[in-house]
């Protein structure tokens, strides 16, 4: 706690925090208990059995022990967004009614804790038309601040003509998605799960990684150019690819041809949070690549270590105006979060 204390307070907005509604947690046991294969299950039947870890219980937890845990570390707000799988193992019907109902549950969050809470709409990819009437409603009237996306959908990436309303909306709404990893597909999965790599071991990076190609080279950013993606855990590898990406694509001849490199696209529609990736070399690349305006501050709560975050990003060797953009400014931007009063300079008194 010295270490943080030492630092002049600023606000913090941590942009990858998950939560949960009983709904989702029934649909997910129900899956469990039918015996379905779905790769993300592994992990799911652990969380749900006798012997859950202790944070599971704190994904639904928004009102005592997880604003204890912000107010100890003076994390100001979490943008709260459904946690992964989200609602993409489920038949049509159902995945849109638990995420029309997770999005009602934020809209109520945030009305108790105006100050603490913004939130990312789900929606169902599942049914692409009821998705886009879900996004523009989580927007217009229940004042969500953009979306989350499990990544996959039953195997199947937003390049898929038949997700372009998706995509169609969230540039209409001028919301950013952000697109959280699960485990890949099964027959990838299946080659990891020997070793347990499957999830946020390395099959997560590989799976949103490979979701932001696809929607690269489906042109979505050339029909879109307003549109934004987010990527957790320092851009997924991508920003570490840029070089190799534009050598490949403009020597390798297979892949679509795009208005511009594949580099210009990770600069100019993709924004990538320090979720889970602590460590000050991957951040000071991703500002040499990216820029400061292109990287957010994320915790992963309850997933990682909300102390450790806080720590080293009150730490890291970088200028306080390059920090204070990490922390909250880029936030405010991206998802049009107020900002918050006695907070105009670095350096200002935090007012969480």
């Amino acid at each position: 706690m010295d270490e943080i204390e030492k630092k002049p307070p600023m606000r913090r907005i941590a942009t990858e925090e998950a939560f949960s509604i009983p709904e989702h947690y029934d649909a997910i046991r129900a899956l469990a208990a039918a015996g379905s294969e779905e790769p993300d299950l592994v992990m799911w039947r652990h969380f749900l059995g006798n012997s859950r870890p202790a944070f599971v219980d704190n994904l639904m937890d928004v009102d005592r022990q997880r604003l204890r845990t912000m107010d100890e570390l003076g994390v100001g707000m979490h943008l709260l967004s459904l946690t992964s799988p989200g609602v993409q193992m489920f038949e049509a019907g159902l995945a849109a009614e638990v995420a029309e109902a997770a999005n009602d549950r934020l809209a109520e969050i945030k009305a108790r804790h105006p100050d603490r809470y913004a939130g990312l709409a789900s929606f169902a990819p599942q049914d692409p038309k009821r998705a886009a009437r879900e996004m523009e409603r989580a927007i217009t009237k229940l004042g969500l601040n953009g979306f989350v996306l499990n990544s996959h959908t039953n195997g199947e990436y937003l390049d898929e003509p038949k997700f372009r309303p998706i995509l169609e909306a969230a540039a209409g709404l001028d919301a950013a998605i952000y697109i959280h990893p699960r485990v890949p597909p099964k027959p990838m999965a299946d080659l990891a799960v020997k070793y347990a790599l499957e999830s946020g071991h390395w099959g997560f990076q590989s799976d949103a990684a490979l979701h932001v190609l696809r929607i690269m080279y489906s042109k979505a950013f050339d029909d879109f150019p307003n549109l934004k993606i987010v990527l957790g855990h320092m851009g997924e590898g991508l920003p570490y690819w840029m070089w190799r990406l534009d050598y490949w694509h403009k020597n390798g001849g297979r892949r679509p041809p795009l208005k511009k490199l594949p580099s210009d696209y990770i600069r100019e529609n993709l924004m990538i949070t320090t979720s889970g990736m602590d460590w000050a070399p991957t951040l000071k690349f991703g500002l040499d690549v990216l820029g400061p305006d292109n990287i957010m501050f994320a915790i992963d709560y309850p997933y990682q270590e909300a102390r450790l975050s806080v720590e080293f990003m009150d730490s890291v060797d970088i200028p306080d105006d390059v920090r204070e953009k990490i922390y909250h400014r880029n936030a405010e931007r991206i998802f049009k979060i107020p900002s918050a009063p006695g907070i105009a300079a670095t350096g200002a008194k935090e007012n969480a």
